[in-house]
């Protein structure tokens, strides 16, 4: 009969198990598309251009790769409770309803269209928390309509990085703790790669769609010099941009104002109190303390939060380079 211990040092099978379930989860690589849940996103997005929509992605997490298998549309509807409980029945719905026909039903994320990048909002970041709570891992698809229409498939795979959603939760986005985790504007997202990928089926059959000649239409339409519409608007929301960050950067010139004329009031008021402890140690009487709670000028003031201010740089650098044409 053999012996259960584990001989010589070697580990237990429930060691070894609990070792492997202890393990880093493995960092996501890679979003893998198929084309039919490309063309679903495209479609509604086109379809309720320039104004914005979602829905959600449906799929399989499996290692390094996130696989979009299927998606569904979210219904437009206005901003009150009883509209949040709808759409909530509405997604239920649709989930038991694919789940009945034997489609992939597993939330990874969801899609949303924007308006020439305009996507980094505070929105965006609480909606990517609300999903952590329930998803291990789960990625945010960005389509931009009018920069497609150039003729680029503007197609974006986000997710938050894991050192940005840990200040997040605890509150840390003020300038020390940015500091001492020394996260900058361009460490909030994380844009994985996009892997389109269809059946062999699929692949056979558009094979037999291309044409013989090698110039297509898109050729021809690559030489329209249409740019300029596109290049106005980014201006005017660079511009935009760059009024949202002079009102940040006068916020906090405000707060370190405010700071300095504290710490001024606070010396003011010690050297006050020194001189009155020196008079009441030379009458015999006890000193008072040089710090009170009490006093409007102890209590601190609480430092504004950075997160609009990386959001905007952000996006500022987004516009730059759309009019670099990258």
């Amino acid at each position: 009969m053999a012996n259960p211990a584990a001989p010589g040092g070697a580990r237990s099978f429930l060691q070894a198990v609990s070792t492997v379930t202890e393990e880093a989860p493995t960092p996501l690589r890679v979003v893998q598309m198929e084309g039919l849940a490309v063309l679903k996103i495209i479609k509604h997005c086109e379809e309720f251009a320039p104004a914005l929509v979602t829905g959600q992605l449906l799929g399989l997490d499996v290692g390094s790769v996130l696989e979009v298998t299927n998606c569904f549309p979210f219904p437009i509807r206005e901003e009150d409770d009883e509209a949040d409980a709808d759409g909530a029945n509405y997604q239920l719905e649709m989930m038991r309803c694919l789940r009945e026909v034997n489609v992939d039903n597993n939330t990874i994320g969801w899609y949303q269209s924007c308006l020439l990048g305009s996507f980094q909002t505070v929105e965006l970041i609480e909606t990517f928390m609300n999903y952590q709570e329930s998803i291990r891992r789960c990625v945010c698809i960005v389509y931009d309509p009018s920069r497609s229409s150039q003729g680029v498939l503007a197609l974006k795979a986000l997710k938050l990085t894991d050192s940005f959603m840990d200040l997040y939760r605890n509150n840390g986005l003020t300038g020390e703790k940015l500091r001492e985790k020394k996260l900058s504007w361009v460490d909030i997202f994380e844009e994985i790669p996009i892997k389109v990928s269809n059946s062999a089926l699929v692949s056979a059959f558009m094979r037999e769609l291309e044409p013989e000649s090698p110039v297509t239409q898109c050729d021809f339409d690559r030489l329209k010099l249409s740019t300029a519409p596109f290049m106005e608007r980014n201006l005017e929301f660079l511009i935009g941009c760059m009024d949202d960050l002079s009102s940040e950067q006068n916020k906090f010139q405000y707060y370190y104002r405010n700071v300095s004329r504290q710490q001024s009031q606070q010396q003011a008021w010690l050297q006050k109190r020194r001189q009155e402890n020196m008079a009441r140690k030379a009458a015999g009487e006890e000193p008072l303390p040089e710090e009170d709670p009490s006093n409007p000028i102890f209590k601190p003031i609480p430092e504004p939060s950075r997160l609009e201010g990386y959001l905007v740089t952000n996006q500022i650098s987004s516009y730059c380079n759309h009019i670099n044409g990258k």
